[in-house]
């Protein structure tokens, strides 16, 4: 083949190959409606805020459906000192920013305390846990990208889905929805200063 029909096969090549990633481009703008929105303070975007655990309300602010799974943020309202078992998300990175209150972290090994202002990335396949600490409410806006499973896992426990499940079915579901628990909460008598 001489060099000319091969650069014609290559922008042929091309071409074609570049033809369906532009359809699916357009598809998934189409998911989008091209409208922003406003979710006010104490709103959810659904208007169904969700409580997991007594004292916890998610208010989520953008929908996994707004974005067509790229993205899942909520606002978490905890009253109660402490915060879900050390676990890691497949495919998803999770971002906190505190509100207000102070929590703890453990990302991997590492142990940090955050409080209002702060922000914390656990990337995905690293175990993380968190837990609010000390008085008085605690808020985190968080945010899971891609969205994956998660806003359903909410919506189901909040539900109550998970109430009368075994360990090993409460496993099972965490890891239907795309994470794995690998081990307790963090523990609240192991409060730490940053140094």
């Amino acid at each position: 083949m001489n060099r000319e029909r091969f650069l014609r096969a290559c922008v042929a090549t091309a071409t074609f190959l570049a033809f369906p990633l532009t359809r699916a481009a357009k598809a998934l703008t189409r998911l989008r409606d091209g409208k922003g929105f406003v979710v006010k303070v104490g709103q959810d975007r659904s208007n169904q805020p969700m409580a997991l655990f007594e004292g916890d309300t998610f208010w989520s602010k953008i929908s996994t459906i707004d974005t067509a799974g790229d993205l899942y943020v909520f606002e978490s309202r905890r009253v109660k000192e402490g915060g879900p078992s050390h676990h890691y998300h497949f495919e998803q990175d999770e971002w906190w920013y505190v509100l207000e209150g102070e929590f703890q972290f453990k990302i991997g090994d590492t142990l940090t305390h955050a409080t209002a202002g702060d922000s914390v990335f656990g990337p995905r396949m690293i175990p993380h846990s968190f837990a609010k600490v000390g008085q008085g409410a605690g808020r985190l806006l968080m945010i899971f990208q891609p969205a994956g499973r998660m806003e359903e896992c909410f919506r189901q426990i909040s539900q109550g889905v998970t109430r009368n499940m075994s360990e090993a079915e409460q496993d099972h579901f965490r890891e239907t929805h795309g994470f794995k628990r690998i081990g307790p909460p963090i523990g609240l008598s192991k409060r730490m200063v940053d140094k």
